[in-house]
C-alpha cells in the first residue's frame, strides 16, 4: 500500500475544514432562526441562588418571558425548594423576568389592594381584544368565601402571613378562593406565592383542583428607585387536560399581573403575545 501524496492530503484537509465551517455556520443560523426550540430545553431558574433563567430584561424594556408546555420536562420537573411547591411536574409553566421603577414600594399596596384586581386587563388571543381578567375580587378574613373584609394594607404583607381573597374571572364559573403566602418580606426583597385553595370550574367541568394553579413571585431592590421582578406560574399535573397548551394566553395573563404589581397600565400596547 502506498502512502497518499502531499497534494491529496492537502486537498482532504481543505475539504474537512470546509465541512466543519459549513456545520458551524448552519448551527449558528439555526440558533438565530429558531431560538425558542433551543431555549425550550432549558429549565426555569428562579432567583433562589446566584443565577436565573430567563434573565431580567433591562429597565424600561418589555419583560422576558418563557413558556414550557408538557413533554418530559413537564412530567418530571421538580420545583426549586424556594418556591414552596411540594408536588412535581406541570402542564404549563410560565416564567417572566423584568426590571421596573418603584421608588416607594408601591407594589406592596397594590398586592394588598385585592379589589383593584378587577381593573386588570389582558390581551385575549381568542377574542383579539383587551378583556377584563378579573370580574370580581374581595379580600377575606380567612379561607371562608362568605367572610369578606376590606383590602389588605401594606403592613399586613409580612413574613409568614397567609392572606386570603376570592375572585371571579372571565374564563371560569363562580368565586374561587386564593391564598397569598408571604415567604419573605424585607425592605429589599419580597417573596410570595399564590395558589387556589378551592375548585376552579367552568360550568360543571372542574378545570383545576385545589393547588393546581400556583404562582411564585420575587421582587428584589437594585437601587433606591429600581426593582427586579421574577414570576413563575404553573398549572399542575392534576389540572384538567383542557388547560394544557394555550401558551400565549398564559403568557398574556402572567404579564398582566406583573404590570399590575409594577404600576404599569395592564392594557399597554402592544400585546405581549398577540
Amino acid at each position: 500500500m502506498t502512502s497518499s501524496s502531499p497534494k491529496i492530503i492537502l486537498l482532504r484537509d481543505q475539504v474537512l475544514r470546509l465541512e466543519r465551517q459549513e456545520f458551524w455556520l448552519l448551527f449558528i443560523m439555526f440558533l438565530f432562526l429558531y431560538p425558542s426550540v433551543v431555549m425550550a430545553q432549558t429549565e426555569p431558574i428562579p432567583p433562589c441562588g446566584d443565577s436565573i433563567f430567563p434573565t431580567y430584561a433591562e429597565l424600561d424594556r418589555p419583560p422576558r418571558v418563557q413558556v414550557w408546555s408538557g413533554g418530559a420536562l413537564g412530567a418530571n420537573w421538580i420545583p426549586p425548594p424556594c418556591t414552596g411547591w411540594t408536588s412535581h411536574g406541570f402542564r404549563v409553566l410560565t416564567a417572566i423576568a423584568a426590571t421596573f421603577r418603584d421608588d416607594r414600594n408601591g407594589f406592596l399596596e397594590r398586592l394588598g389592594a385585592v379589589s383593584a384586581l378587577t381593573g386588570i386587563r389582558y390581551w385575549s388571543v381568542s377574542d383579539k381584544a383587551w378583556e377584563p381578567l378579573v370580574t370580581m375580587a374581595t379580600a377575606l378574613t380567612g379561607p371562608d368565601p362568605r367572610a369578606p373584609r376590606a383590602d389588605f394594607t401594606a403592613t399586613e404583607i409580612a413574613d409568614g402571613k397567609d392572606l386570603f381573597y376570592a375572585q371571579s374571572d372571565n374564563r371560569s364559573s363562580g368565586k374561587v378562593v386564593y391564598r397569598i403566602r408571604v415567604l419573605e418580606a424585607s425592605p429589599d426583597r419580597l417573596r410570595f406565592e399564590i395558589e387556589n385553595i378551592s375548585l376552579i370550574k367552568l360550568w360543571m367541568v372542574t378545570l383545576f383542583g385545589p393547588g393546581d394553579l400556583q404562582s411564585f413571585h420575587v421582587l428584589d431592590r437594585r437601587s433606591p428607585t429600581t426593582w427586579t421582578y421574577y414570576g413563575l406560574s404553573r398549572t399542575g399535573l392534576g389540572a384538567n387536560m383542557l388547560t394544557g397548551g394555550h401558551e400565549r394566553s398564559y403568557e398574556n395573563r402572567a404579564i398582566a399581573f406583573y404590570r399590575f404589581l409594577a404600576g404599569i397600565p395592564t392594557d399597554l400596547e402592544p400585546p405581549a403575545a398577540p
